[in-house]
């Protein structure tokens, strides 16, 4: 039960630092009536605390208890899912691990980028950050604390979520019967956290080639489960990528879109209350002049200027600041939603303009921490399927225009992907005809639930016009629609869920039909989770097992014990020389095991980062020279201008380099460690 234990242990620490910023989170969410937004405490807490680092009694009991039993209970589920299968190995977990172990050992920041020696990460990163900074304060150990982590993401994301719905729909309708929210509620941080598309249509058919999907009514069947592989729905328009929270919590990549998700959902609130004019609305009266701020004479500037929220603008800068800094794409994304609702509380005025300069003012004031270490590695702005006369440009300011690159999503895919949404977001305007809003609140809600569904829907189409120029040639707008969808999943998730509950709240025939089309495309959302677990995790009947670096004592027990010896013994952040391989293999697993610096690791990753293949291309040949060489000048040569002090000659170095010469290390270094099964060695040089 050593499982229980530790989780237990870290759900203390989440409790505690989240009771610390509960009066922040009650004045800010005060018009939550349902619990004041008390899941945001602990996303506060995190947040403030980890931003610190790099720069330097109740109202409703009842649903405060309900949210703090769900966190917990989510905890401890998604802990136990991940202990079937806890490795940090394949996809990117060993980039997500070395950036957390990097910064672990890092004395300032930016970190050191663990696969290219001496240079900074050239990443987003702030979400490993919070990572590192839970897995201190908790003290536990970092291969178990990146499963704990992935758990309070989705616990964190569950009681956020199921808070955002809750109080909307109690904003909505007053009079609504608790079960009534509470079951509503449980649905939507079902569906936003653990649902999937439409794709589960393919339950009921034949199934098809992973590459070339084929019309679903083109190959219906009767129920066909076994035809059924979860990946696809991520993967179903070719070339690209159109991932979801449910996806990611499988298969367990800490990425930024990872990372992001309870920042985004903090925003996606604070954005709701002030879009209903309810944000710190206890401290805001009526004149712009007369309220309260800690500086008001600059308030009352603003105020005249018509900036009438300014503090919170700030605060909504500091937001998109840490959405860049975790997930970059995530921060012109929540820059330009902020800018459309500016754009319907001032339209074309001052104040829009006032607030505008101020929410990118605060937003560059507060990533420039990070942003004055990191240079974007995107290139330009590609336009999908342009035209031969622009071709003939190439490049237009930040515009490009690539020959061949055209790529057009057919309509009954995007359908597959986003139809279940856009069916919502058609149901609430028929609704809407219906069901006349009574009060201010439902007018409001309505309209931002118009905005968040036209908003989302503008996210997933911009990928058939425009993509974000890479390094990736075939899956040129892969990225782009990833980062653009992802968004536009969560925020369209909680609002379609609200729907429904606007279109069964009122006795109608037409209303009833309405639910019944809503619930009947549900269904094939809900059951995502039923395939997806357990083709990742089987039947979950295995002996609990959460250390992630678990799987090494039965493939690579000599790295293991390397890894082990280097973490106990070594308190700095020395360069260490491992082979050299390909992304997402087990190369590299010494540097991501550690947070050591290595000469050159995974390849294509520091491609991206960095701009150009030459960047780990031209280190490769020096790195089989350090192993296979027998001229000891050129080898200390190498091991001077990289500053090594650690060299490892274990199983994949010999698979590596056939012709490896390990015996020089005994006359530039010393033998300081050897595995039991004396496969692996560890040599310090001079």
């Amino acid at each position: 039960m050593d499982w229980i234990l530790v989780s237990l242990k870290w759900y203390i620490y989440i409790f505690a630092i989240g009771l610390v910023f509960l009066p922040l989170t009650k004045k800010i969410f005060s018009k939550f009536s349902v619990d004041l937004g008390y899941p945001f405490a602990k996303v506060f807490a995190i947040l403030l605390v980890s931003y610190a680092k790099i720069h330097f009694t109740s109202h409703n009991l009842l649903f405060i208890v309900i949210e703090e039993v769900l966190f917990l209970a989510s905890l401890l589920f998604w802990v136990f899912v991940r202990s079937q299968e806890p490795s940090i190995r394949s996809l990117e977990k060993f980039m997500d691990f070395g950036f957390m172990n990097s910064i672990l050992r890092s004395d300032y920041f930016p970190p050191l980028d663990i696969w290219y020696t001496p240079l900074p990460i050239n990443y987003y990163y702030f979400g490993h950050l919070t990572g590192s900074m839970l897995i201190k304060l908790t003290n536990v150990i970092p291969s178990i604390g990146y499963n704990l982590i992935l758990a309070n993401i989705f616990a964190l994301s569950v009681t956020q979520i199921f808070s955002i719905v809750a109080n909307i729909i109690s904003k909505y309708s007053p009079k609504v019967k608790t079960l009534s929210l509470i079951l509503v509620a449980t649905l939507g941080t079902y569906i936003v956290n653990l649902g999937g598309n439409l794709h589960t249509i393919y339950l009921f058919t034949k199934g098809y080639p992973n590459d070339t999907p084929v019309p679903f009514w083109q190959i219906f069947s009767k129920y066909n489960p076994a035809s059924y592989w979860y990946p696809n729905a991520t993967r179903f328009i070719p070339y690209t990528i159109h991932e979801f929270p449910s996806y990611s919590y499988v298969v367990a990549d800490l990425h930024g879109h990872v990372f992001d998700i309870p920042f985004v959902l903090l925003t996606l609130a604070i954005l709701f209350l002030i879009f209903t004019g309810d944000f710190l609305s206890s401290r805001l009266g009526r004149d712009p002049a007369k309220r309260n701020y800690a500086f008001p004479s600059v308030t009352r500037f603003l105020a005249k200027l018509g900036m009438t929220k300014g503090i919170g603008v700030i605060f909504l800068g500091f937001l998109t600041a840490i959405h860049y800094m975790t997930n970059a794409f995530d921060g012109p994304i929540y820059i330009l939603l902020i800018l459309a609702l500016f754009f319907y509380i001032y339209r074309i005025s001052v104040g829009f303009f006032v607030n505008a300069i101020l929410l990118i003012f605060s937003f560059i004031l507060f990533s420039f921490p990070f942003s004055s270490h990191f240079s974007p590695f995107v290139s330009g702005i590609g336009v999908n399927c342009a035209p031969d006369f622009l071709v003939n440009m190439a490049k237009l300011g930040p515009f490009i225009f690539e020959k061949g690159n055209c790529q057009i999503s057919p309509i009954w895919m995007m359908a597959v992907l986003w139809g279940f949404f856009w069916i919502s977001f058609i149901l609430l305007f028929i609704a809407n005809k219906i069901i006349k809003p009574t009060t201010n609140h439902q007018s409001q809600i309505t309209k931002f639930l118009f905005m968040v569904f036209s908003f989302g829907t503008f996210l997933v189409i911009i990928p058939e016009f425009f993509y974000i120029k890479d390094i990736y040639p075939q899956h040129f707008r892969a990225n782009t629609m990833f980062k653009l969808g992802y968004q536009s999943f969560m925020m369209m998730g909680i609002s379609s869920v609200v729907t429904f509950f606007i279109i069964k709240s009122k006795k109608n025939i037409i209303l009833s039909i309405l639910t019944g089309v809503w619930i009947f495309f549900a269904f094939f959302i809900v059951v995502y989770p039923f395939f997806s677990i357990p083709s990742y995790y089987g039947l979950l009947d295995k002996k609990p097992q959460i250390d992630g670096a678990s799987w090494l004592n039965t493939d690579f027990p000599e790295d293991k014990e390397i890894i082990d010896y280097l973490n106990k013994n070594e308190k700095k952040q020395p360069v260490i020389l491992e082979a050299q391989g390909d992304s997402y293999t087990d190369y590299e697993r010494i540097s991501a095991y550690t947070g050591f610096p290595t000469v050159a690791g995974w390849w294509v990753h520091e491609w991206l980062w960095r701009g150009s293949s030459e960047v780990v291309g031209e280190r490769i040949p020096e790195v089989v020279t350090l192993y296979e060489s027998k001229d000891l000048s050129e080898t200390r040569k190498l091991v001077e201008k990289y500053d090594i002090k650690y060299v490892i000659v274990s199983r994949l170095e010999r698979q590596k380099y056939l012709n490896l010469y390990d015996k020089k290390w005994l006359e530039i270094g010393k033998l300081i460690f050897k595995s039991s099964n004396g496969f692996g060695a560890l040599y310090q040089v001079n």
